[in-house]
């Protein structure tokens, strides 16, 4: 048995709460590698304990030019959803840091409280006493990626709350978009328990750790550079880099937010070293060409104030994230076993991770996911229809947050297609679909796909909630995308589905069970909404289509890939939504056969996705394990996902596209840190509701 939360992780979560606040480490030891952004640029962190005279690195790399600091030795990692613990070794002490991030989707306001709190516990393990100190800094490549640009720091204070902030001198809020896009506005914050004597300082970051490294303590100023205060305009000296033998010709460093403790005598007692980092976007999002403060920030809450109520709850809040990963640790093991609470651990922050919230003029809210390591695309539908399990299950107005973005720009008449579009912009600007064709052609659009989608996330919307004002608001929308899939016919035409990679598909069968389930979901909302005779006429549709169905696509052994191509198959993870919403549109008989075939056709690392390619997406793997309801079908087509979480090769975030032999990410840079890996919720979803 392994125990899920200190098993081996492709990537580990240590500070993550939007698309630009995504901090991992990427690497078995914490002391390997710098942390670094999910797109993999260097967002560093550097960590060090001084023992009796002695330095060492819990957190971070040796510079090239810095004092050389031995590494702790690492002696335990753990991850749940809401924490990550590491615990080290050196000299009789032992060390425990904890990343605590409170985003409980339960509760918006504190999901999107960008503010993750940081411990460092000491304790003496060998019966003596010690002397230690602890430091911890944040690079300015934190709110930077060019070591050149001129930055602005400085401490704001309100009562006990003290917190250093820095970013850029020349603030350009949203002015640009893109997929790898790092953030290079706004300010990172970071601060101490207040109360509690300790040290800080902003300043060259050589000068800073070294002094660490060789004193235990950091200069008790600002602007430091080799010992000597400096103004530091920039983070270096437009290329020259100043040290004891002179000036040399060297890339500028980068500075770093610097926090130091002396615990002074050290027995086995455990002594700790309370942090919190935030960051304060001060722009979001612009939605159609408004800009939107970050949803914390919407009533004019100062970042120091977010900083001192963030403190002030601190406790509870840590207690509470406690007892919540235990709660739910327990709920995946048993839902689905060890395999299934270590993917649904990793799953949990990265979700949430992909998404930012904000709220409209009007108060409504709105969460935009972001296509990461795609093409940056913002809202995008067949990115909430997978992860929409995550929020069904845990926060529904979470899930009608993100369809009514969609909504709003179908309706308002930029949108002339008939069918749904694919998205509202590229992150963070919400101004219009930019995917395939955009609002001006009909090449490369997922008409079936995104239609479907809509309609079937409505109608589970609906039931979830059994709240009829969001789908009635939008009513004209429903009916015009259920007529749509009427027109278009059960064999779709030469077109996109989600799994865009593999290129257009005529004829696609589980496209085909999308538009039949997407109809089926229209006449769910139509008959909650007491349209009794559109209810029937539509139902009467996707029951006549469902039995035409079988028909159309058998193969003997299982069903194919597309209706004309004998010999093919593939996943239909799309049927699961007619066992989620009740329809009873196809008979149980249809997913007994597929998935008696799937658990013959799988490789070393997974179920592939189809006949036409060794690769499996995540997501869709875990659904098609559920398409039967029975618990050995789930645990055989899930198992080899635990050999993969134990030898993928790339150490990124959760990928949800991975070849299935080699367990390698598709190609260049692959997918990884997409919030689609949300829908492995599913099973607990499932489970939570009841036969």
């Amino acid at each position: 048995m392994t125990d899920p939360r200190t098993a081996r992780a492709p990537a580990t979560p240590l500070i993550v709460h939007d698309p630009f606040m995504s901090v991992w480490s990427h690497t078995d030891e914490l002391t390997q590698s710098w942390p670094t952004h999910w797109t993999g640029k260097n967002q560093s962190m550097a960590g060090m304990a001084h023992i009796d005279g002695k330095a060492y690195r819990f957190m971070g790399l040796v510079t090239r030019t810095g004092v050389d600091v031995p590494a702790m030795r690492q002696t335990g990692r753990e991850v749940t959803p809401l924490r990550t613990l590491y615990r080290f070794e050196a000299d009789g002490v032992a060390l425990t840091l904890t990343f605590t991030t409170p985003s409980f989707p339960e509760d918006v306001e504190l999901m999107a409280r960008p503010a993750s709190y940081v411990d460092i516990e000491v304790a003496a393990i060998d019966g003596k006493s010690h002397t230690v100190s602890a430091y911890i800094d944040w690079s300015t490549n934190w709110v930077t990626g060019n070591a050149e640009t001129d930055v602005i720091w400085g401490r704001h204070r309100a009562g006990t709350v003290e917190a250093l902030f820095v970013g850029a001198r020349e603030q350009t809020p949203l002015h640009q978009s893109g997929d790898e896009v790092q953030i290079d506005w706004g300010y990172l914050y970071t601060s101490a328990e207040p109360g509690v004597a300790v040290d800080s300082a902003f300043g060259d970051a050589r000068t800073l750790r070294d002094s660490f490294a060789q004193t235990g303590t950091i200069p008790a100023r600002d602007d430091v550079r080799d010992g000597r205060p400096l103004p530091l305009p920039s983070h270096g000296h437009r290329g020259l880099n100043i040290n004891a033998s002179g000036i040399h010709q060297e890339r500028p460093a980068y500075n770093v937010s610097a926090w130091s403790r002396d615990f002074g005598a050290v027995g086995s007692a455990p002594q700790a070293f309370r942090l919190l980092v935030a960051y304060d976007q001060v722009y979001a999002l612009e939605y159609f060409h408004r800009r939107l403060r970050p949803f914390w920030s919407r009533k004019g809450q100062s970042a120091i104030g977010l900083v001192e109520q963030a403190w002030a709850e601190r406790e509870a809040l840590c207690a509470r994230a406690v007892a919540y990963d235990d709660d739910l640790v327990g709920q995946l093991t048993r839902a689905g076993g060890d395999t299934y609470a270590r993917i649904g651990i990793l799953a949990f922050r990265q979700c949430l991770g992909g998404h930012a919230l904000v709220a409209d003029l009007d108060g409504s809210l709105l969460y935009f996911s972001k296509e990461n390591s795609s093409n940056g695309c913002l809202g995008t539908v067949d990115l909430t229809y997978p992860s929409a399990p995550f929020f069904l299950h845990f926060n529904p107005a979470l899930l009608e947050a993100q369809m009514r973005p969609i909504c709003a720009y179908a309706a308002g008449g930029a949108w002339p297609f008939p069918y749904a579009p694919h998205d509202v912009g590229q992150f963070p600007l919400a101004n219009g679909q930019v995917y395939g064709g955009g609002e001006l052609t009909e090449h490369n659009q997922m008409p079936y796909e995104e239609s479907g989608n809509m309609l079937i996330l409505a109608a589970a919307l609906l039931q979830r909630t059994n709240d009829t004002r969001f789908v009635e608001e939008f009513w004209p929308l429903w009916e015009k995308w259920a007529r749509y899939l009427v027109e278009s016919g059960i064999d779709p035409e030469n077109q996109l589905c989600t799994d865009d990679f593999a290129g257009h598909l005529p004829h696609n069968t589980n496209l085909s069970i999308k538009a039949i389930i997407g109809i089926g979901a229209f006449g769910k909302i139509c008959q909650r909404l007491g349209k009794t005779a559109e209810a029937e006429k539509y139902f009467a549709v996707a029951r006549d289509w469902a039995a035409q169905w079988p028909k159309l696509a058998d193969d003997g052994a299982a069903f194919r890939l597309a209706f004309d191509q004998a010999g093919s198959w593939s996943q239909k993870y799309n049927l699961i939504w007619d066992r989620i919403l009740g329809l009873g549109l196809f008979p149980a008989e249809i997913a007994r056969k597929e998935v008696a075939a799937y658990r013959s056709r799988q490789d070393r690392y997974g179920l592939p996705l189809d006949n036409r390619a060794h690769y499996t997406k995540l997501d869709w793997l875990v659904w098609t394990a559920c398409l039967t309801g029975d618990q050995a079908d789930f645990e055989e087509l899930l198992q080899p996902v635990a050999a993969w979480l134990d030898a993928a090769p790339q150490r990124v975030p959760l990928s949800d596209w991975f070849d299935t032999q080699t367990g390698k990410q598709i190609g260049v840079g692959g997918f990884r840190s997409r919030p689609v890996v949300g829908g492995t919720y599913i099973k607990l979803m499932l489970d939570s509701a009841g036969p």
